[in-house]
């Protein structure tokens, strides 16, 4: 089973997007590299910000630092989401485990140019650790939770696991 340690952006990602989602992922089954979808996700970060390095801290993989300690992430979508911002949360969350005073997140959109900061405050980290107990929680869940209405599925690698019938 998977401890607080193991939760990382990915599980955060899903707990916001669609909790069958990770249900499904925490079980094992990974179509993401499937998915056309996914597939751009990965050439928008590999081709976006290459002079930054990736930072490494186990279970969660966040885009780039800077030197004012704020937690860099490129998204592949071309508008914001409550899961962006969670997944910068978590990201705070885990750097000041290790002794990193992360100040916020800055959440990048090449395809929109634009990018959107959130500080990172005693609430958000409040909120960070109310998300890995609550991926905790899902994760003990014996039974898949419901499927999201169909026009939030448009786009999801786990749409055979949830559609077909």
């Amino acid at each position: 089973m998977i401890s607080e340690d193991d939760v990382g952006g990915v599980h955060i990602k899903y707990l916001y997007h669609c909790p069958r989602q990770l249900w499904l992922y925490l079980r094992g089954i990974r179509p993401e590299h499937l998915s056309t979808t996914v597939q751009l996700g990965e050439a928008v970060h590999d081709t976006s910000y290459t002079r930054n390095t990736p930072v490494d801290l186990g279970a969660a993989k966040l885009d780039f630092i800077d030197g004012s300690h704020w937690v860099h992430e490129v998204k592949s979508s071309s508008r914001p989401s409550p899961a962006d911002e969670a997944q910068g949360r978590h990201y705070c969350l885990r750097l000041h485990a290790v002794g990193i005073d992360a100040q916020g997140a800055v959440l990048h959109y090449p395809k929109t140019r634009r990018t959107q900061r959130h500080l990172y405050t005693p609430e958000a980290a409040a909120q960070a650790r109310t998300d890995i107990a609550d991926v905790l929680t899902l994760a003990s869940t014996p039974a898949s939770p419901g499927r999201l209405a169909r026009s939030a599925c448009r786009g999801c690698s786990f749409t055979d696991y949830c559609w077909t019938e």
